[in-house]
C-alpha cells in the first residue's frame, strides 16, 4: 500500500476507485465504504482512501483534536483493509479555499482519474463546504465516473460515526468501542524500557508511550491483548501515569504479558484493549500495588479466554 501525503504526489496513471471522508477510526461505516472500492478493484481500478492530515474544522479553529488513530495506525489499518493508496492531504491554504467542484476536476478527475467516487449520502466538501452529493451528481454527467452514495451504518438507532465512538470511549465501555470499530480499539507503538519494577516482582512488563495526538480511554485496568511480530499475547494493561511509583507526566501504556516473558525492547506492539477492570489508583506501599496487579491479571486472563471460548 502506499501512503501520500504530498499534494504534489497526487497522481495516477491508472483509474481509480475513490472513497473521501475523515476516516478517523475506520469504523464499520468507513468500511462499508471501502467494501464499495473493493468492487471497482475487480474492474482493475486503484482503490484509494482521500482524506487529510487533520481535520478541516480543527485546523480552521485551531483546535486540538486527539484522533483515534495515529498516522501509523490509520495507514496500517487501510493496507489491512486492501487499500492501494491512501492519501493524507496537507489541509493547505490552497486546498482550503478551493471551490468544490475545481476540487472534483482537478484533483479527482485530472490528477486520480477517477472512475468511480463512494461517499456517504451528507458527504460535504470544498470551500465553505458547498460541494455536496447531488453536486458529484451533476458532475457525474459531465466527467463520466460512477458515484456511489451509501447510507449511514447504524447503531441501533444512532449513526455510527466518530463522534458517537469518542462518547463511548470517554466512559470506557471497550466492548461497545469496538462493536462500533468492527475491530478492537488499538495502540500501537515501539516497546520502550520503563522503571522495570515489574522485573522486581516477577511481573515483567512492556511499556509503549502513545503520541500526543492519540485519544485514549480513561485511566485504568483494562483486559487486552498484544500483537507482536505476528504472534498475539494475553495482556492486562495499565494507561495512566503510575502514581505509585513515578507519579510520571505522561501518560504512557503499560502492559503484563500473561503467557510470555521475551525481551521484546524496541519491537513494535499493537496494544488492543477489550474491557475497562478498575480506574488507576495509587496505592500505599509497592507490596499492596503487587496484590492488585494479581489480582487484575487474574481477571483480565478470566474475562479473556471467555471471551475467546465464545
Amino acid at each position: 500500500m502506499r501512503c501520500i501525503k504530498e499534494i504534489d504526489e497526487i497522481k495516477s496513471e491508472r483509474q481509480t476507485a475513490v472513497t473521501l471522508g475523515k476516516f478517523d477510526g475506520f469504523h464499520r461505516g468507513h468500511q462499508k465504504l471501502l467494501f464499495e472500492l473493493c468492487e471497482a478493484k475487480k474492474q482493475g481500478c486503484l482503490s484509494v482512501a482521500f482524506t487529510f492530515d487533520a481535520p478541516p474544522k480543527a485546523c480552521m479553529n485551531g483546535e486540538p483534536l486527539k484522533a483515534l488513530l495515529s498516522s501509523r495506525e490509520k495507514c496500517d489499518l487501510a493496507e489491512r483493509m486492501h487499500v492501494d493508496w491512501l492519501i493524507v492531504c496537507p489541509f493547505t491554504e490552497r486546498i482550503r479555499n478551493m471551490a468544490a467542484e475545481r476540487f472534483v476536476k482537478e484533483i479527482l478527475i485530472q490528477q486520480l482519474h477517477a472512475k468511480k467516487i463512494v461517499t456517504g449520502v451528507d458527504f460535504r466538501f470544498g470551500y465553505q463546504r458547498s460541494g455536496d452529493v447531488e453536486m458529484l451528481r451533476d458532475l457525474s454527467k459531465i466527467y463520466g465516473y460512477e458515484l456511489a452514495a451509501l447510507e449511514k451504518e447504524m447503531d441501533g438507532g444512532r449513526v455510527i460515526s466518530s463522534t458517537l465512538i469518542r462518547e463511548k470511549l470517554a466512559q470506557g465501555d471497550m466492548e461497545h468501542v469496538n462493536r462500533l470499530l468492527g475491530y478492537p480499539f488499538h495502540v500501537t507503538g515501539e516497546i520502550i524500557h520503563g522503571a522495570q519494577l515489574g522485573r522486581t516482582i516477577g511481573m515483567p512488563t512492556i511499556n509503549l508511550r502513545p503520541g500526543a495526538d492519540k485519544l485514549l480511554p480513561p485511566n485504568g485496568v483494562y483486559a487486552s491483548d498484544v500483537e507482536i511480530e505476528g504472534n498475539v499475547y494475553l495482556g492486562v494493561t495499565n494507561i495512566g501515569y503510575k502514581p505509585t511509583v513515578s507519579g510520571e507526566h505522561v501518560c504512557g501504556v503499560e502492559t503484563y504479558l500473561l503467557d510470555t516473558s521475551g525481551d521484546f525492547y524496541g519491537k513494535t506492539a499493537r496494544v488492543r484493549l477489550y474491557s475497562f477492570q478498575r480506574p488507576e489508583q495509587k496505592f500505599h506501599s509497592v507490596e499492596e500495588l503487587t496484590e492488585q496487579m494479581r489480582r487484575d491479571a487474574k481477571q483480565a486472563e478470566a474475562y479473556m479466554r471467555k471471551n475467546l471460548a465464545e
